[in-house]
């Protein structure tokens, strides 16, 4: 049964945010579903409107209202924008979780309780990811995936079109005193990875959950450049997923759970940070999870554009356009998109390019492109087009559900533009082969 103080809870929160919005406006253009389809209930401000009509009685909160508030991609561009510093990512998160404590909820499809089941079963528990590597590795060299997306009636699926698109996955890192054939061996990483010489001090890494199988090259990337620089990083065994996917679904009480985890893993590291490599997990964990004055949360490449030991590294020349893509989660939330750029000035001869309309979300969020595709897969269009006028060999962003939604993107036109992460391109001309 649904919780009544609760409810009312949410309510309260959603009436005195919402009354902050003087509906000026102003908002509308930086929001990527207002631009696409032109519609006021598809806007913050719109959506702000229904929200007030429904914690007071005005709007019944149907089938149409939860359409609206799940075509929103929680970008938060409206809140870099808005003159009176309205909380809209705050707003829509507190909604989501008020239209679960209905006593009868008016969606429970088969797909959202697949999708919850998933997460209950695999991302809040990432060491069943880490012992799934090797079968997914196997499954990949196989050309399994590859295969299945041959049939006209699962090529059309989102998720499999992102599957067969993905890289082949890597293993967790080994360090270069250790054997190639160990890289192989290992299916999780090891709790220190000491720095290489001249120590300057400890971090700490989280590790998140998708990222531990599709995107394990960033995270070995981090810990390559960091030990070369002089840090060591710890990486803690019982740390699990940042909870930015039960955040944004309404999911409260599993956000609570996470966080309690995460610190407990966290705390007894005397670090000078904890470094994250998606900008999705560190803008949760800054706002919701782990961040207070002994564990400050910084992206890789904040961290690396003020660290020391630059002198005692050789980074090769790489005479390539290296276009970089702002996340939003690393734009409008951590307001850290100058980092990439600075990172990949380090690199000799680089033409380090922004991507234009880098304001405007490429649709990934989270799961919204799978839950959502249609507007997802039209925000990409407008990604790629933008991308392709360059000509350019790399795309680099900082978050890997972008990274993989730009990546099947690219795939499924045959555009032959690598995506990756600024720190894995950084470690490739630091030496890293793996």
């Amino acid at each position: 049964m649904p919780s009544r103080s609760s409810s009312t809870n949410f309510k309260k929160i959603i009436a005195h945010e919402a009354n902050q919005c003087v509906s000026c406006g102003l908002c509308l253009p930086a929001c990527p579903t207002y631009r696409l389809l032109k519609s006021e209930a598809d806007s913050p401000r719109g959506r702000i409107a229904l929200m007030q009509g429904a914690v007071t009685g005005k709007i019944s909160m149907n089938a149409r209202f939860i359409e609206h508030m799940d075509r929103c991609l929680t970008c938060r561009a409206c809140e870099a924008i808005c003159p009176n510093h309205v909380s809209y990512g705050r707003l829509i998160d507190q909604t989501r979780a008020l239209l679960l404590e209905q006593p009868q909820p008016i969606k429970k499809t088969s797909q959202s309780r697949l999708k919850h089941l998933l997460q209950k079963t695999l991302l809040t528990q990432p060491n069943r990811l880490e012992k799934l590597r090797r079968l997914y590795y196997l499954i990949q060299t196989s050309g399994f995936w590859k295969w299945i997306h041959s049939f006209d009636q699962l090529k059309a699926n989102p998720l499999i079109k992102l599957l067969a698109s993905l890289p082949i996955t890597k293993f967790p890192y080994a360090s270069t005193s250790e054997t190639k054939a160990s890289f192989f061996i290992n299916h999780t990483w090891k709790e220190t990875y000491s720095a290489n010489k001249n120590k300057r001090g400890e971090v700490a890494l989280f590790l998140g959950c998708v990222a531990r199988l599709t995107d394990t090259a960033t995270l070995n990337a981090s810990i390559y450049v960091l030990n070369r620089l002089g840090y060591t990083v710890h990486v803690p065994q019982k740390q699990t997923c940042c909870g930015a996917l039960y955040q944004h679904s309404g999911h409260v009480k599993e956000v609570s759970l996470l966080n309690k985890q995460n610190k407990i893993a966290f705390e007894s590291h005397h670090v000078d940070a904890i470094i994250t490599t998606a900008s999705g997990c560190g803008a949760q964990l800054a706002e919701h999870g782990l961040f207070d004055e002994n564990h400050s949360i910084m992206d890789i490449s904040q961290f690396l554009t003020t660290a020391s030991g630059w002198e005692q590294v050789d980074i090769a020349p790489l005479s390539d356009k290296i276009v970089v893509h702002d996340p939003c989660t690393l734009r409008n939330v951590l307001q850290g998109q100058s980092y990439p750029y600075a990172l990949m000035s380090r690199i000799p001869n680089a033409q380090v390019i922004a991507l234009e309309n880098n304001d405007q979300c490429c649709g990934a969020a989270g799961t919204y492109f799978l839950d959502q595709s249609d507007i997802a897969n039209a925000l990409l269009t407008h990604k790629l087009h933008d991308l392709v006028t360059h000509d350019a060999k790399y795309l680099v962003t900082s978050n890997v559900g972008c990274s993989m939604h730009i990546t099947q993107g690219l795939w499924g036109k045959n555009i032959p533009v690598e995506v990756l992460h600024p720190v894995t391109l950084l470690a490739r001309q630091m030496g890293l082969t793996n």
